[in-house]
C-alpha cells in the first residue's frame, strides 16, 4: 500500500546541507498498522511528511495505493490538481492537534470536506458519521477550548477520516497524552483500522505504542532503516535490537563462570514449563534473572533472562534444548543490557551495524 524506494531528503539552509533521509526503502502491506520508531533527530517526521509530500523529495519515489506521488508532485512548488486529489486519500493525524479555536467541533471536521467543495447538507451527514465513529458525537457544538487531549485528538481523527483514506498517517499522535488517554487513542486506530481496512503509518519514540497496536515496525537512525519486518519476525531474529527492547530483562552474571542466556517465547511455547523441564532434564540450578511478558498481536510473547552454572562450553547441550522446544536463545551480552534499557525507554541509542534489516 505504501511503498519508498531509494527515499531522501537534503535540506539546504545558509550553505549547509543536512541530510534527513538517506535511501529508505520501506514497504508497509495494505491493511497492517506499521511503526517506525526511533530518536529525535533519525528522520521519522521527515519520512511521514515526504509520504505524502508535505516535504518534497530530494530523490527517490513515493507509491501509495499504486500511485506515484512524486510523479504527480511537479517541478514548482504549488501540487498539482493529480496530487492534491491523490492526498485527498491520505489522511493525517498530528500531534498538537491542529484544531482551529474558532471552530465548533463539527465544524473543525467539516474543514476538509469544505475545501473539497462538498454541498453543506452532506458534510453536516459526513462530520456526525465521523464523530459518531470516534465516540464524540454529543461534542459535535462544543469548541476545542472545551476537550481534553484525548478529545482533541479524536477530532483530529475524525478530520483525517473525512476524505475516506486508504491510509492514515499518525505523526507521534499520542506523544503529548497521558499513559491512559494514549491507550484509548490507540485501542481506536486499531478498530478503524480494522473496520474501515485502513492502513496506518505511524512514527513513534515510544516502545509501548509498538507494542501495543503494531503489526510491523521499523527502526531509524541517521536517516537510514537499520531494521524493519513483522513484529513476529522481529522477535524471532536473533540480536534484535526492537525485539530485546519491546521486552526488555536486565540482569548480571553472579560470577565468570556462569553463562547468561535471554529466551523468547512465542505461540505454544509461551505455556509451556520448559525451564522447569530443563532443569530436572540435566540436574542444574537455574537462576531467573528477569522477565516481562505481554500479548502482542493477540498472542502472549515473553522474555526471559536466566543464569546458568559454568561457562558457555559447558552449556552447550542444555542451550541445545531450549531450541529444540521453539525458543529463540542467545547468549547474552550483559554488557548491552544499558544500551537495551535505554532504547526500551523511548530514547533509542544507535544501533549496532550487521542488524538484519
Amino acid at each position: 500500500m505504501i511503498t519508498t524506494s531509494g527515499l531522501t531528503k537534503v535540506y539546504r539552509s545558509r550553505g549547509r546541507e543536512v541530510t534527513a533521509l538517506d535511501g529508505v526503502d520501506l514497504h508497509v502491506r495494505e491493511g497492517e498498522v506499521y511503526g517506525v520508531i526511533g530518536q529525535s533527530g533519525a528522520g521519522k517526521s521527515s519520512l511521514i511528511r515526504c509520504v505524502n509530500l508535505l516535504e518534497r523529495p530530494t530523490s527517490g519515489t513515493v507509491t501509495v495505493d499504486g500511485v506515484d506521488l512524486t510523479a504527480l508532485a511537479g517541478r514548482g512548488q504549488r501540487a498539482s490538481k493529480e496530487l492534491r486529489q491523490a492526498r485527498s486519500r491520505i489522511g493525517m493525524v498530528f500531534q498538537h492537534f491542529n484544531l482551529l479555536s474558532s471552530r465548533t467541533v463539527q465544524d473543525n471536521v467539516e474543514l476538509p470536506l469544505e475545501i473539497l467543495g462538498i454541498s453543506g447538507r452532506e458534510r453536516s451527514r459526513k462530520a456526525l458519521e465521523l464523530l459518531d465513529l470516534v465516540g464524540l458525537s454529543d461534542k459535535a457544538r462544543s469548541y476545542p477550548a472545551q476537550l481534553s487531549g484525548g478529545q482533541k485528538q479524536r477530532v483530529g481523527i475524525a478530520r483525517a477520516l473525512a476524505g475516506d483514506p486508504k491510509v492514515l498517517l499518525s505523526d507521534e499522535a499520542t506523544s503529548a497524552l497521558d499513559p491512559e488517554t494514549t491507550r484509548s487513542i490507540l485501542q481506536l486506530l486499531r478498530d478503524l483500522n480494522q473496520q474501515l481496512g485502513l492502513t496506518v503509518l505511524l512514527i513513534t519514540h515510544e516502545m509501548d505504542v509498538v507494542k501495543t497496536v503494531c503489526d510491523s515496525a521499523a527502526l531509524m537512525e541517521r536517516g537510514q532503516i537499520v531494521e524493519s519486518g513483522t513484529v513476529g519476525e522481529l522477535l524471532a531474529t536473533p540480536g534484535s535490537e526492537l525485539a530485546a527492547a519491546l521486552f526488555p530483562v536486565s540482569g548480571e552474571a553472579s560470577g565468570d563462570d556462569r553463562t547468561v542466556v535471554d529466551l523468547t517465547f512465542h505461540g505454544e511455547t509461551a505455556t509451556e514449563p520448559v525451564i522447569s523441564q530443563l532443569s530436572r532434564t540435566y540436574n542444574i540450578d537455574i537462576s531467573i534473572l528477569g522477565a516481562a511478558m505481554d500479548t502482542v498481536g493477540g498472542r502472549q510473547v515473553g522474555r526471559m533472562r536466566i543464569e546458568l552454572p559454568g561457562r558457555f562450553e559447558e552449556n552447550v547441550v542444555p542451550i541445545g534444548f531450549l531450541r529444540e522446544q521453539g525458543l529463540q536463545v542467545d547468549v547474552a551480552d550483559v554488557a548491552d543490557v544499558a544500551g537495551r534499557a535505554e532504547l526500551a525507554s523511548g530514547e533509542p541509542r544507535l544501533v549496532k551495524e550487521g542488524v538484519a534489516k
